[in-house]
């Protein structure tokens, strides 16, 4: 039997984000998320876990997105955020200290928020990014959490035996527009089987309703709300609740 544990990323992101990773967990087949520690819904999704006892959240760590916990993170920040994307998307030079600080304040404040993460991954991944995976690594090993395996290094640490980094295709209704450039139906059909046959699987997608902070904060915004729709009412999520060889599952199951 497969366990298959499907994670909304960003929790904490904003309202919006946040009701729509509740409703695809509630209404569909979402099992579990990851909570931004920096962000302006993170309150708000605290709030929302403990109604929810059995909804895996674990940590997105963030280096990309709004502004750091820790003040004394120069190499992190260009004005009072941090740093974009772009800049780790080339040869990059931050202090190692400081990151594995940030994080770490990070991981402390879900803890602080009466929440045991389940797991770390990390938003834009950037734990997989140079030398940022000796970081997330050592945080890994500090807390005993498992790590979305889509790094070089993933053999340190413990994770899925798969992810699957195209779930987000599901919310487009242009084939131009997603990444495996396959029609839904024969994406949906080869990841069925997959599902089946390998022991753990992760499923990274986004869920969400559109909000202001959303629209305003990012440029992945109209699959979100797609994808809320298709894991409470699409014939895949049917399937996936009734096979026998697939189980739903957090990762404190695997």
């Amino acid at each position: 039997m497969g366990k298959v544990i499907i994670n909304s990323d960003d929790f904490g992101y904003s309202r919006g984000v946040n009701y729509g990773i509740v409703d695809a967990y509630q209404q569909g087949i979402l099992t579990s998320t990851t909570l931004m520690a920096n962000m302006p819904g993170f309150e708000h999704a605290a709030k929302l876990k403990k109604e929810l006892p059995d909804l895996g959240v674990g940590v997105h760590l963030t280096l990309t997105c709004g502004k750091p916990l820790l003040t004394n993170v120069d190499s992190l920040m260009e004005g009072e955020k941090f740093r974009k994307l772009s800049f780790y998307q080339q040869s990059f030079q931050i202090d190692g200290d400081q990151l594995y600080q940030e994080w770490n304040a990070q991981i402390q404040k879900v803890y602080r928020a009466g929440i045991q993460p389940t797991h770390l991954d990390s938003h834009h991944h950037t734990h997989t990014f140079g030398s940022n995976q000796e970081v997330v690594i050592a945080l890994a090993k500090k807390y005993d959490l498992p790590v979305r395996g889509n790094f070089e290094r993933h053999s340190e640490v413990h994770h899925t035996t798969y992810f699957e980094p195209y779930f987000d295709d599901v919310g487009e209704s242009d084939v131009k527009n997603t990444q495996t450039k396959l029609p839904r139906d024969t994406y949906l059909k080869g990841l069925l089987e997959k599902l089946r046959e390998t022991e753990s699987t992760e499923i990274m997608c986004h869920t969400a309703y559109i909000d202001q902070e959303l629209l305003n904060g990012s440029s992945f915004v109209f699959s979100r709300v797609n994808q809320v729709k298709f894991l409470i009412e699409s014939a895949f999520a049917a399937e996936l609740k009734k096979d026998h060889r697939i189980e739903l599952a957090t990762y404190k199951d695997i």
